[in-house]
């Protein structure tokens, strides 16, 4: 079942035992903010999964990136011909090393690797000598269930627990709640993060034609 903000809300005061006046809105959209954040660093979701392409120019070393990217998955070079290559991530300090004069149009070739510039640039390297598609498959940031009283993600929706242990563990550390609460709540995060983690990382990503259907091992008594 779904847990919208609202809902969530509603959820939070009453296991705090606290009503709007000690916790009100702009208060618990800070913690589940900080509660959403946490969530989406400690695990990529598969639902949060996006690809995006740009376009190289030629004789300009740096890509826009897309917007709201949380992490790289993997990045692809299309050439004119249509074929496919991986670029490989590389530091800026290699990037400033093998392509040290990236205006020379001598040096100026299909690029082979990538590395982070800033929030809203990477650098190729070399300096592309054409116009390349380059497709970038990462993982975004989502939408906060924040935005709206009657809002869902997908988090809410199929890990209501996850979302709401996470809130409440900040929710205690905010309001300096007793440290074996924070515990207890944090437990009860880790366990509900550990089987959602299972099902993103494992479950989803096996199939039991390749792998087998799963099973649990059984202890047999010996005789």
């Amino acid at each position: 079942m779904a847990m919208n903000y609202q809902q969530l809300q509603n959820a939070i005061r009453s296991y705090a035992e606290i009503d709007s006046n000690g916790l009100n809105d702009t208060d618990i959209a800070t913690v589940v903010q900080n509660a959403e954040n946490r969530i989406y660093r400690e695990l990529n979701i598969d639902a949060f999964r996006l690809y995006a392409s740009a376009i190289t120019v030629t004789g300009v070393s740096t890509v826009s990136v897309p917007a709201g990217l949380r992490n790289i998955r993997y990045v692809e070079l299309i050439d004119s011909s249509g074929n496919v290559s991986n670029l490989l991530e590389k530091e800026t300090s290699f990037m400033a090393e093998y392509n040290s004069q990236p205006n020379n149009t001598t040096y100026w070739q299909e690029p082979k690797y990538w590395a982070n510039w800033d929030e809203l640039n990477w650098l190729v390297a070399p300096t592309p000598n054409n116009n390349y598609t380059i497709n970038i498959a990462y993982y975004q940031q989502p939408v906060s269930i924040t935005t709206t009283s009657n809002s869902t993600t997908y988090v809410s929706t199929y890990a209501q627990d996850v979302l709401l242990y996470a809130s409440l563990t900040e929710t205690y550390k905010y309001l300096k709640g007793t440290p074996d609460m924070i515990q207890a709540f944090e437990q009860s995060y880790q366990i509900a993060v550990k089987s959602f983690g299972d099902e993103q990382l494992g479950l989803r990503k096996r199939d039991e034609y390749t792998e087998g259907e799963l099973r649990i091992p059984l202890k047999t008594p010996k005789r």
